[in-house]
């Protein structure tokens, strides 16, 4: 079992969301294309990344840099809740305006009110829970 964000679990995480029909077909519909990384709020830089074309993992692995649409950050706890029990559109706004889970790059606002964007970010947090962590 590889470690949350590390370069193999990223790859895991990129071939469950490519599984997930309401990640990837779903995304595909708005031509949904983004650099999404993720890591832990007490550090400087993201762990892992993914890059999404037209709403499919195309890339992933550990963050090297790469400029980026989004970056997710959240405790070490708090992913590993999520990733266990998902997290639901009220969880993440109470996540949200809690500050457990920070938007460093991207606009949280205009995601959450595009029920196209909105539905598969929650799902994410499914095809998360699919990868065995170590």
């Amino acid at each position: 079992m590889a470690a949350l964000f590390s370069d193999d679990w990223m790859v895991d995480f990129g071939n469950a969301w490519n599984d997930d029909p309401d990640l990837g077909d779903a995304l595909a519909k708005i031509g949904f294309n983004s650099t999404i990384a993720y890591g832990f709020d007490n550090e400087d830089q993201p762990r892992g990344m993914i890059k999404v074309e037209n709403g499919y993992v195309v890339e992933a692995g550990a963050f090297k840099g790469q400029a980026m649409n989004w970056d997710l950050r959240a405790s070490p706890a708090n992913w590993e809740k999520w990733c266990s029990n998902g997290i639901g559109m009220m969880g993440l706004g109470l996540a949200y305006t809690s500050g457990k889970i920070k938007f460093k790059v991207g606009d949280y606002g205009a995601m959450i009110k595009n029920p196209a964007m909105a539905g598969p970010f929650i799902k994410s947090f499914e095809a998360m829970g699919k990868v065995p962590r170590g």
